[in-house]
């Protein structure tokens, strides 16, 4: 048995005597949870006033970029309704020119092209088409359009059907959008052909996608007719918006993180969060929208916040420097006392040697008094095998009785099974022998699969001339599939004869005498002997070694105490209590064997 030693090095700083904590020392606790509470105040101030300046500065910078945006949104909305307005008169004065009427009335288109080329140049439009009353282009600015048909398009069948200029919007050949003005050429009262002027509006595009993160402009129906996002031409605002890749992990948080400092976003552009601008634009119901990221925001309210980082970061190195200041006076007083400390480890050392050599004293007091244990275990070992012998002895003396009378009676191969018997008993006892040899040891090494049912079978088949000298009534009910426990089969039927035995010997004073072998599997196997004698008197002693109620010649003693230890050895327990209804009771639980002990037993 060692015990712990105390460690030389650690020591504990006593208070000294008259210091209740008022003292020095008191003081300059105090003073230290005084500093530890100002780091924490200061901690909880810092943070509580970067929250506030983020939520105040975020939320008045945010509206001061969407009033910016507000205001650049009415100036692109006045561009695009001057561009319009300019361009809508335009059709008109061209519809009037007398060398284009007469080229219509003539189809002579010789000049006419260059003509129109002139006045685009002049006008600042995107283009002009000059088309016959079969939709086909006769004359145009762009020369590779001359010859095609748009009899069935919109600017040129409402041209033909009206008497006045009329706006559409259409798709050109290259799939952009364009914006054009149609009107009649009329001549003596009746149309002739159709002039076509496109708007100028894409350089407004060009203009916006250096300028602004994303600006849209929809139309009645909510399409988006002028875009800086190409991919979002020609659909609805929330198709556009719902079309947004796949953000990786990194960038996931990161938009959480943004998220948080910023106000909620009204929408997403390109995975990132942005506010949401519209500004109505005067014409046909269409509508100019903006979107701006919060990035201007961020990188004001960030400046502002590392002042206010730097400034406590400030503060807490003065903290830390008088902390620090502290430390060293500290560690001065410390060195102070080191000598003393030195004198005391030395003391300590001195002790230390002296209970080692009380513990090494210890040990071979402990060497001796096992010696004497295991003198003790041989003589406990003697009355055993004179026990355990004692059944197998009185079994073979019966059997032997038996077998003298088959021979006198000539019944030879009934003596025969008799003699075969004692054979086998004769087997049994030097098993017995071995295994008492290593009982005080623990343990078994013959385990092997044996089922229980048999073992029980075989230990009455053991008990069969006890029972045949007396009239006791045996009841055994056990289960109709096997029970298999890992254990080693001759000790077990040991432990179960044994079992029978104390049974039959507390029955001896009762009329009817009866013993009941209960089986049954469950979570484990439990083996029940119940029999209805007077019972057990002192349970606490029932297992001990030597301890016995029957009367000096009949029994050692030491027969519980070696089944106890035999079902230990095979990882159960053997337990004993009295019935209600008179009797006592012996349980046997062992594990079950299953298919994960078999593999533990074969790695074995």
């Amino acid at each position: 048995m060692t015990q712990a030693m105390p460690d030389p090095l650690i020591l504990q700083e006593p208070l000294p005597e008259g210091d209740s904590g008022f003292g020095p020392i008191g003081r300059t606790r105090r003073s230290r949870w005084m500093l530890r509470i100002a780091v924490v105040v200061i901690l909880v101030l810092a943070g509580a006033v970067m929250w506030v300046t983020n939520q105040w500065l975020t939320q008045r910078f945010t509206e001061t970029t969407r009033v910016r945006t507000e205001l650049r949104l009415a100036l692109y909305t006045g561009n695009i309704m001057s561009e319009l307005q300019r361009t809508s008169v335009v059709p008109l004065l061209l519809a009037r020119d007398p060398q284009l009427t007469q080229a219509l009335d003539t189809t002579d288109y010789s000049t006419a092209s260059a003509q129109l080329i002139t006045a685009r140049k002049e006008v600042a439009v995107a283009s002009i088409r000059l088309l016959d009353m079969q939709g086909r282009v006769v004359a145009s600015t762009n020369r590779t359009q001359i010859g095609m048909n748009f009899s069935n398009t919109p600017f040129f069948v409402d041209a033909t059907r009206s008497r006045g200029t009329i706006f559409s919007v259409n798709t050109n050949e290259a799939g952009g959008t364009e914006f054009d003005y149609s009107r009649a050429v009329i001549q003596d009262n009746r149309p002739v052909g159709v002039i076509v002027v496109e708007a100028d509006l894409s350089k407004f595009e060009r203009a916006w996608a250096g300028i602004s993160d994303a600006l849209a402009v929809v139309d009645s129906e909510g399409k988006i007719i002028l875009t800086t996002e190409p991919r979002w031409r020609g659909v609805t605002m929330a198709e556009a918006l719902a079309a947004r890749s796949a953000p990786s992990a990194i960038q996931r948080a990161l938009q959480a993180t943004a998220d948080w400092a910023n106000e909620a976003p009204d929408a997403y552009l390109r995975g990132q969060a942005v506010m949401r601008t519209e500004a109505r634009i005067p014409f046909r119901g269409w509508k100019m929208i903006a979107f701006t990221s919060y990035d201007s925001v961020r990188e004001r309210v960030n400046a502002v916040l590392a002042l206010q980082i730097m400034g406590f970061a400030i503060l807490l190195a003065f903290v830390f420097y008088g902390l620090s200041r502290r430390a060293r006076r500290q560690s001065q007083a410390l060195r102070a006392e080191s000598a003393e400390l030195r004198a005391l480890n030395a003391r300590l050392s001195r002790e230390i040697a002296e209970r080692e050599k009380a513990q090494k004293d210890l040990a071979v007091a402990e060497q001796t008094l096992a010696q004497s244990s295991k003198l003790a275990a041989l003589g406990e070992m003697s009355a055993a095998v004179s026990h355990e012998l004692n059944q197998p002895l009185a079994a073979m003396k019966t059997y032997l009785a038996g077998a003298k009378l088959l021979l006198q009676r000539a019944r030879v191969e009934e003596a025969l099974s008799s003699f075969q018997r004692i054979d086998d008993l004769i087997g049994r006892m030097g098993a017995i022998t071995r295994q008492l040899k290593s009982y005080a040891r623990k343990g078994g090494e013959a385990f092997e699969p044996v089922d229980l049912r048999s073992a029980l079978s075989e230990a009455l088949s053991m008990m069969e001339p006890q029972l045949k000298t007396r009239k006791v009534h045996i009841i055994r009910t056990m289960p109709r599939a096997a029970v298999m426990v890992m254990a080693d089969r001759i000790r077990l039927e040991q432990v179960i004869i044994n079992l029978l035995r104390n049974a039959l010997d507390a029955t001896k004073s009762v009329e009817e005498p009866q013993v009941e072998i209960l089986l049954t599997s469950g979570e484990t196997a439990v083996l029940s002997v119940r029999d209805n004698g007077p019972g057990i008197t002192d349970l606490d002693k029932l297992f001990e070694p030597f301890w016995t109620t029957k009367k000096p010649g009949e029994g050692t003693g030491l027969g519980l105490a070696i089944s106890s230890s035999i079902i230990s050895d095979f990882g159960g327990r053997l337990t004993a209590h009295n019935s209600e209804s008179g009797g006592a009771v012996f349980e046997v639980q062992l594990p079950l064997l299953s298919d994960k002990n078999r593999s533990i037993r074969a790695a074995e």
